[in-house]
Parts: C-alpha cells; sequence; structure tokens
C-alpha cells in the first residue's frame, strides 16, 4: 500500500523474552485483528511446543499438525491446516511427536525453512503468524526468527527485565524488522508511569540488570 515490500514480510513471528509475557494473548489478538480485514487472510501457527497454547485454546491438541509435517517430507503441510469459526482464519496445530528432544531438533531443521516457504507462497493475501517459544529459552526460537520477514517482542509492563528485553533483541538480525508490544502497561498518556508495585518478577535472577520494562 505505497511502502516498500518487506523481504518474507508475510512471515511474522510473535516470542517473547521469557515466559508469562503474554506471547500468545498478544498473538491471538493480532490474528483477530488481521481476519477482520478485508483482503487478508490468516493462518496461525502454533510452533511453541513446549506449551502449545494456541492447539489447546482451538480444542485441536493432539491433531496432527507443524510436528508431523516437518516429520514427513511427503505430508502436504496444507492439508493440516484447519478452518475455524472466524472467516479468513485457520490454523496450523503444534502436532505430534514421539520422542520430545527429536521434536526440538524439527524446528531447527531445514524442512522448517521450507515449510514456512510453502505457507508462505499459497496466496499473495495470506499472513502467516507463528506463536513462537521465548527467544531465551530455547534454540529452536532463534532458528525460527532467522526465518521469518517480521519479529513481534512482547514485553510485559513493569516486569520483564530490561537486560533480557536487550538480549532477546540480540539475537535478531539487526536488517529485520522489529516490533515491540508493551503488554499490560497501565500508563494512560504519553509520559505518564506505571506503578512498578502491582508486579512482582521471579525465577529470572541470571539478569545483572533487573529493572523492569
Amino acid at each position: 500500500r505505497g511502502a516498500e515490500p518487506v523481504p518474507n514480510g508475510h512471515l511474522v513471528m510473535v516470542t517473547s523474552s521469557l515466559p508469562g509475557e503474554g506471547k500468545t494473548f498478544s498473538c491471538l489478538n493480532l490474528a483477530f485483528s488481521i481476519a477482520r480485514e478485508k483482503d487478508l487472510e490468516v493462518v496461525l501457527i502454533d510452533a511453541d511446543i513446549a506449551k502449545q497454547h494456541v492447539s489447546r485454546i482451538f480444542g485441536v491438541n493432539g491433531a496432527p499438525g507443524l510436528l508431523n509435517a516437518l516429520s514427513d517430507d511427503l505430508l502436504d503441510v496444507e492439508s493440516l491446516i484447519l478452518p475455524t469459526d472466524v472467516k479468513g482464519l485457520s490454523i496450523l496445530p503444534a502436532g505430534q511427536c514421539a520422542e520430545r528432544d527429536i521434536a526440538t531438533e524439527l524446528i531447527a531443521s531445514t524442512r522448517m525453512d521450507e515449510i514456512a516457504t510453502l505457507i508462505g507462497r499459497r496466496s499473495a493475501h495470506r499472513i502467516a503468524l507463528f506463536d513462537s517459544p521465548p527467544l531465551l529459552l530455547t534454540n529452536e526460537a532463534r532458528v525460527l526468527a532467522s526465518l521469518m520477514g517480521q519479529i513481534l517482542l512482547v514485553v510485559r509492563a513493569g516486569v520483564t527485565p530490561q537486560q533480557a528485553v536487550l538480549e532477546a533483541i540480540g539475537y535478531v538480525e539487526e536488517e529485520k524488522p522489529l516490533g515491540l508490544v508493551l503488554n499490560q502497561s497501565k500508563a494512560h498518556a504519553p509520559g505518564s508511569y506505571y506503578g512498578y508495585g502491582a508486579y512482582g518478577y521471579g525465577g529470572y535472577g541470571s539478569y545483572g540488570d533487573d529493572t523492569p520494562s
């Protein structure tokens, strides 16, 4: 629409630095919002194989999906994409794999690159949203980021340490478009401040600078 297209800009990864920052919630809301656009359709891909929140929310956990397509080069990934009750929105479940260790390797394989390309080229009007694991916890999230055209990093206001955000950003290629979403912010106007006391953060004390974002 007038702007120069971003290479592979139709492949969008929604992630976070750490767990519990609201990335799946943000990914779902973004999917619903894009699906309402007249000329666009959305495929929501559950690529967080350890949690599979998207698959559970839509009641398709256990259904064949991404992991099955990664395991079988002959399996057509399009046959695994399921329609939803929301017009313009479909979902690719996380799928099944016999061994957890193999599952993580599959996400980081060259087959993942092939599947992302196949999903993206199906239609010029299709946006593929990948709900990804947190960048600081899994190697497969970083590999997935390298395959995407755009990255959306969800940050929980008053909770996520600034150092964690900076470290996560460091895993994204500099030339790649990166957007940040401040989730659960209590700021009401530009320049106002939210109260840090309403939030608590624990379990990630390895970060030297625990200043909330």
